[in-house]
């Protein structure tokens, strides 16, 4: 059966708002029973750290952020914190049966990974699943970590991913970086940035604009589950 995914347009909003969305638009989903997937994109302000669903406050540095006026949310996803600031964060809501493999979490995320990597080429950006780097436990910024939810430019971290399941139901949502200030990051985080270690879209292309990234994903989606699923 042939359906069509739900777009939703790109808008900056709050954290709170951005997180609580995603948790509706999921909610939503299962209420209804969609059957086709949901794809949205958004950007944050002001600049915001969103903690992982399990993820302790006293990882962070609540008195710089107080100061600096970043807000912290947390995320209905697992994982660790992570700061949203210059960036495209996207989630995608679907029924696990949508997916071929959709009940298994790691294929799962390889399957909308693979349809991000077929977006990206659109725009001349060759991504992979995975990074080179080990996990390090130590670590409690997201983008220095690197595990098989990520995608990566020439081994280096671009895009971070979590998931939330919900009777039978995914959200993944990620950010993609389009540029990031080192010490802000390492006064939130308390550890320093490796050097090599984080990517981002400027680093990359600095001619690319969000617009860019948006429109190659959005093709990405369709393009590859209806190559593979005949759905989109």
């Amino acid at each position: 059966m042939t359906t069509m995914a739900k777009l939703i347009e790109y808008k900056v909003n709050t954290g709170k708002y951005n997180m609580d969305y995603d948790s509706f638009l999921l909610d939503e989903a299962i209420k209804n029973e969609e059957k086709e997937p949901i794809i949205r994109f958004y950007g944050w302000s002001p600049a915001c750290v969103s903690l992982g669903r399990n993820q302790a406050l006293f990882h962070i540095n609540t008195e710089y952020c107080e100061a600096n006026k970043i807000d912290i949310v947390k995320r209905v996803t697992g994982g660790r914190g992570l700061l949203h600031d210059d960036e495209v964060t996207y989630s995608f809501i679907c029924p696990c049966d949508f997916l071929n493999n959709g009940e298994s979490v790691i294929s799962s995320y390889k399957e909308i990974s693979s349809a991000i990597i077929e977006g990206f080429k659109n725009i001349n950006i060759e991504l992979e699943l995975g990074g080179k780097k080990k996990v390090e436990a130590s670590h409690d910024y997201c983008m220095l970590l690197s595990t098989g939810a990520d995608l990566s430019f020439n081994g280096t971290k671009l895009i971070g991913s979590a998931q939330f399941r919900k009777q039978c139901y995914i959200l993944q949502h990620g950010s993609i970086l389009f540029s990031y200030d080192k010490n802000v990051i390492e006064n939130i985080f308390n550890e320093k940035t490796q050097e090599n270690s984080i990517t981002c879209i400027k680093e990359i292309n600095e001619a690319l604009t969000r617009e860019d990234i948006i429109n190659a994903m959005t093709k990405g989606f369709k393009d590859y589950f209806s190559m593979i699923y005949n759905q989109i």
